[in-house]
């Protein structure tokens, strides 16, 4: 269970503080939609939300089966539709980085990916692409 305390700062701006850490995140609308788009827009955190939950089970996996994982990177990009706006899919590009793996290692890994907790929390009409760049 994680609580979240979140205050509109006003000018389509919030303020996040993740009450166990005191970790904190900034929020504004982004400039299509009426903001000043200087921060991350809350649709960007589901994005990047997918990103980072892909990341973490996969290196729960990894740990799991005693596969290396380290300087693995990706890039995501949201994008939205209209009439409702919403986030209409996410793109997510893997990169290993120098790191090999067998083709076993490379079936837990994208599983992982697929399954995370994030990936399986987003509404199915939300496309998802996902590449490995092996």
């Amino acid at each position: 269970m994680a609580t979240i305390k979140t205050k509109y700062e006003g000018d389509l701006r919030t303020f996040s503080t993740h009450i166990a850490s005191g970790n904190e995140i900034i929020t504004d609308a982004p400039k299509d939609n009426h903001g000043k788009g200087e921060a991350f827009s809350p649709t960007d955190l589901v994005s990047a939300a997918l990103g980072a939950c892909m990341l973490s089970i996969m290196g729960i996996a990894a740990k799991t089966h005693d596969i290396e994982f380290r300087n693995v990177t990706l890039e995501n990009t949201k994008i939205m539709a209209s009439d409702p706006r919403r986030i209409a899919e996410i793109s997510i590009e893997f990169y290993f980085n120098g790191m090999e793996y067998n083709d076993y290692q490379k079936l837990i890994l994208e599983r992982a990916a697929r399954t995370c907790p994030v990936a399986l929390s987003l509404h199915p009409d939300l496309k998802q692409t996902i590449v490995f760049n092996w």
